[in-house]
């Protein structure tokens, strides 16, 4: 047997162990645009209950028209990297409407979060440096933690006391640097910013926080995590993505310290070796923070319809993760459970998915619901209908 078959009996085996063990993901095809109610494997439209679509700003008229006109002005694609011809000036009038919108000093651009937090890490620290990183953090920060020669240090999650003693441990250490989540994405939880950044103060260290489930609607005016916790000048870094609430398309950026950035600029490897953001998504990314910048509307409409649906499910005697966020986990436990609900689900018309491990622990598989602002009350209604009929019928 030659080794590239020995590699194909090999992969084959794990998928089939993956599907044994009721952890195999099916992926479901959708067949219109993105929205509060979308057409799935060819048939009829269900309520959407499972997209980062916060604000409902990926089928907005304005931003997809923003989008569709920046084609005639700037076409499809740069076809190069940032510092050798792929900056064009509507990326620098992304990058400065982003850090006035955050309350940063600078901000750079990325083609993904995910990008965003791999680069980061390796550029700013070395050896002699030092990461306290929460248990819960994004794979993203996992990988990009990986890439860099720094010290590594994790707290339990949200562990305050836990932070501080990591933070002792790592004294001696030129830099330290704590990382987190603004919101948890498998929890909806909120990190105790306000609190962290008193034991970053203490302790002389610097505080990164990823956004990507709190730009645009989390605090008073959208600003994120930083403005919920009332720490908008205590930030150092902050990591983020347009392909949530802010339009839901696809691009990241780094946010923050103008001398972080600019180090960024010089020596971040996904930001120096990628193509530049494609014209269209700048551009419906900047039309989407304007829109926020003009009214907080729709972040307003966001968390009531998500504190809506959290007591329907409630007064359904659902298992749920308590929190404010619009992302609400109905905890099942057992994997096949959840994935058994959710196709229950979609065939009385509400569509989720069954989150089960590797993306969570295991004994915590979920359905991860998350509302939207384009949702109706009627829609959520409906929807904790057919969770409380889903689940009479399946006797959990």
């Amino acid at each position: 047997m030659s080794n590239s078959s020995e590699l194909i009996a090999v992969t084959s085996q794990t998928l089939d162990q993956i599907r044994d063990d009721g952890l195999y993901k099916s992926e479901r095809v959708i067949t219109t645009s993105q929205n509060a109610h979308v057409g799935v494997n060819s048939g009829a439209e269900v309520i959407n209950l499972c997209a980062n679509n916060y604000l409902g700003l990926a089928n907005h008229p304005r931003v997809v028209q923003a989008a569709r006109d920046s084609l005639d002005q700037w076409g499809y694609g740069l076809a190069s990297v940032r510092f050798i011809c792929g900056t064009q000036s509507i990326h620098r009038q992304l990058e400065n409407r982003i850090s006035e919108f955050l309350g940063t000093e600078d901000t750079i651009l990325y083609g993904s979060c995910f990008d965003a937090n791999g680069g980061l890490f390796e550029t700013l620290l070395t050896a002699e440096d030092a990461i306290i990183s929460d248990s819960l953090n994004h794979a993203s920060i996992i990988d990009g933690i990986r890439l860099c020669k720094a010290s590594r240090h994790r707290y339990a999650n949200g562990d305050m006391a836990d932070l501080e003693a990591q933070l002792k441990a790592a004294a001696s250490s030129r830099v330290r640097l704590i990382a987190t989540d603004g919101v948890f994405s498998m929890d909806g939880s909120i990190a105790r910013l306000d609190e962290i950044c008193e034991l970053a103060d203490r302790y002389d260290a610097s505080v990164m926080v990823d956004e990507c489930h709190s730009t645009g609607f989390m605090g008073k005016t959208g600003r994120g995590t930083h403005e919920h916790c009332g720490v908008m000048d205590r930030i150092d870094v902050i990591t983020g993505t347009l392909g949530k609430a802010l339009g839901g398309a696809s691009g990241g950026f780094t946010s923050g310290r103008k001398e972080i950035v600019e180090l960024l600029r010089q020596r971040s490897r996904p930001y120096l070796f990628s193509n530049s953001v494609a014209p269209p998504l700048v551009a419906g990314g900047l039309e989407a923070i304007d829109l926020l910048m003009e009214s907080t509307e729709l972040r307003d409409r966001l968390m009531s319809n998500a504190a809506l649906f959290r007591s329907g499910l409630q007064r359904g005697g659902f298992n749920l993760l308590p929190g404010e966020h619009p992302i609400i986990p109905v905890m099942f436990g057992d994997a096949r459970v959840a994935t058994e609900m959710s196709q229950r689900l979609l065939e009385k018309g509400v569509y989720v998915v069954g989150f089960s491990y590797p993306v969570v622990p295991k004994g915590q598989a979920r359905i991860r619901t998350q509302v939207s602002a384009a949702h109706t009350e009627d829609d959520l209604n409906f929807a904790v209908e057919c969770f409380v009929a889903a689940k009479q019928e399946l006797g959990i």
